[in-house]
């Protein structure tokens, strides 16, 4: 994209073209419902870098059904005796669904790599087996796409403040997150040792500037549009039928239920 900054994208610009896109997002989900198709896309970033929003976009007008987003807990005590990528395998789809990995496996890469919640060994071995992972994903049929989505550290921290001042948003706030403030370097060499072993031609990662969170969120679902062979498939014909004349049912009265509160009545 070069060291320009590109100008602030118009809201109305923006939402004109995010509504095409997710528009197209739908259709690529019938495409996938009727074809049995199964598509794991994965989000990965710094804290703040804009997955969330991004993945809110993606899935907004999705049926559950058939798009999930997969967004883990810690593991349990139980699941740290298993297999590293067992507890994700659990997670990827049959035919005709969508996974969105809201973070994935490669936590171990990052987060518990830079904070010590792993050994040395085990993120070793994670960075060996996870292409071999991914290639058996890929060879068994399963559309692959992955997503860094890459931040400035003055955009984060600036991101960081706003949240830590929006009594909506404080939640996002985490001290681990904080903790990331401190250790950027770190987490910036991890991820490049990530990419060299794990950018391959099967399961190549596609980096996001997310500077700017609105033109990050169309070229993400843009790009991830373009690079699946989905086509148009006809919906079935629904005819909306009359509505059949009154055979004496009565409504039960209002006083024998109890109504929310109007609360509209005060604003």
């Amino acid at each position: 994209m070069g060291d320009k900054k590109a100008p602030a994208l118009p809201r109305k610009v923006y939402e004109k073209e995010l509504l095409r896109l997710q528009t197209e997002l739908v259709k690529l989900q019938e495409w996938v419902r009727a074809g049995g198709v199964r598509l794991v896309v994965v989000f990965e970033g710094r804290d703040a870098a804009g997955k969330g929003g991004t993945i809110k976009r993606v899935a907004e007008y999705l049926n559950p059904r058939v798009a999930r987003i997969a967004a883990l807990p810690k593991p349990t005590e139980r699941e740290r005796t298993q297999w590293y990528f067992q507890r994700y395998v659990e997670q990827l789809p049959a035919a005709g669904e969508i996974v969105l990995f809201d973070r994935s496996w490669y936590n171990r890469a990052g987060v518990e790599h830079v904070m010590g919640f792993c050994t040395k060994e085990e993120h070793q071995r994670f960075l060996r087996q996870c292409p071999i992972f991914e290639r058996m994903l890929v060879e068994d049929g399963i559309l692959l796409r992955k997503y860094w989505f890459s931040v400035s550290d003055a955009e984060q921290q600036e991101r960081f403040r706003r949240r830590l001042e929006d009594p909506v948003r404080r939640w996002k706030l985490s001290p681990m997150d904080l903790e990331s403030i401190t250790r950027w370097e770190a987490y910036s060499r991890a991820k490049d040792e990530m990419l060299v072993h794990t950018d391959v031609a099967e399961a190549p990662w596609y980096i996001v500037e997310s500077d700017d969170k609105r033109r990050a969120r169309l070229n993400m679902i843009a790009h991830l549009l373009d690079s699946v062979p989905y086509h148009d498939v006809p919906p079935p014909v629904l005819e909306l039928p009359d509505r059949p004349p009154s055979t004496g049912y009565e409504r039960t009265p209002r006083d024998l239920q109890t109504y929310v509160p109007d609360h509209t009545v005060n604003l």
